[in-house]
């Protein structure tokens, strides 16, 4: 039977990896060199300017949508105060209107309030009259009530009608002169 073997050995034809072979460094070098040149070259003079445009347009793209936001904002601030200064004007136009709704409704009601008055005091001196009418005919009805009860009153007691004179004269005096009176 074969023992089985290691391979050490370098295939032939190959020798080491070619980055890491010594002898092509000059080469890969050189290379190196011309690449980076030329891409510096194409980056510098072609692919950074048409950035930098880019950027430079986009940048002031964005500075002129910037300053226009800033106008909308300018106008919507004079708008705002507009509407802050036309709602003030509004409130102080409602507050002087309802000021002279209320005064015109005061002297409305403080005349209603003197009317009222005037026909209350009207309407109490009428009645005080008739009171003072009423009371006055009470007052000649009381004398002659009076009369005619005294006049009831003695019959009864002694039996004869006194006369008129004497139940007048009865009727003007005192109270503490009808009789004697025991102290």
């Amino acid at each position: 039977m074969a023992e089985p073997t290691t391979h050490t050995e370098v295939p032939q034809g190959h020798g080491t990896f070619p980055p890491f072979d010594p002898q092509t460094f000059p080469s890969q070098l050189f290379w190196l060199t011309l690449v980076f040149v030329l891409l510096y070259v194409l980056m510098a003079k072609v692919a950074l300017p048409r950035i930098g445009t880019i950027i430079e347009e986009r940048r002031k793209h964005i500075d002129a949508h910037l300053a226009e936001a800033q106008g909308f904002k300018e106008q919507s601030d004079a708008a705002i105060v507009a509407h802050d200064k036309m709602l003030a004007e509004a409130r102080s136009q409602a507050q002087a209107m309802a000021n002279t709704i209320r005064q015109q409704k005061a002297a409305e009601a403080e005349e209603t309030r003197t009317r009222l008055e005037a026909q209350l005091r009207e309407r109490l001196a009428a009645a005080e009259q008739s009171i003072a009418t009423a009371r006055s005919s009470a007052m000649a009805n009381v004398k002659t009530i009076a009369a005619d009860s005294a006049a009831a009153i003695v019959e009864r007691l002694i039996g004869r009608t006194p006369s008129k004179e004497e139940i007048a004269a009865a009727l003007r005096e005192e109270p503490n002169s009808l009789g004697p009176t025991d102290t």
